[in-house]
C-alpha cells in the first residue's frame, strides 16, 4: 500500500523509536488524542509517544488509508506489550499544508 509521504514517515518514525521525527509531522499547535487524554503542542506530543513506545515496545503496520480533502483515517495493526496485542487501531487526521494538525487514535 502506497501512503502519503508524511503519512509515511509517521508510521517509520513511530517504529523507529524517534520521537522528534515522530512530532515533526505535526503543526506546532496540533493536539493529539489518546486514551483518554490529550497533548498539544509537538513538545507534548514528543513525550506522549516516548512514553508509550518505551512503555508498549509498540510497532504499527498500516492495513488501509483512505483520504478525503484535509480529513485522513489511518488503520494500523499495533503490536507491543500492551492487553490485547495485537490490536487494529485507526488513526483519524487532520491535516494543514501537509503536516497533521490533529490525530485521534480509536481501537
Amino acid at each position: 500500500m502506497e501512503l502519503p509521504e508524511n503519512i509515511d514517515g509517521l508510521v517509520k518514525a513511530q517504529n523507529d523509536a524517534d520521537s522528534t521525527a515522530f512530532a515533526s509531522f505535526f503543526t506546532e499547535h496540533a493536539t493529539v488524542f489518546d486514551e483518554g487524554s490529550s497533548y498539544t503542542g509537538r513538545d507534548e506530543i514528543k513525550h506522549w509517544i516516548q512514553e508509550a513506545t518505551e512503555k508498549y515496545n509498540m510497532q504499527v503496520a498500516p492495513i488501509d488509508f483512505t483520504q478525503n480533502g484535509t480529513k485522513g483515517t489511518l488503520s494500523v495493526e499495533t503490536s507491543g506489550t500492551f492487553p490485547g496485542s495485537p490490536a487494529v487501531m485507526q488513526y483519524h487526521l487532520a491535516m494543514e499544508n501537509g503536516l497533521i494538525s490533529s490525530l485521534k487514535i480509536t481501537g
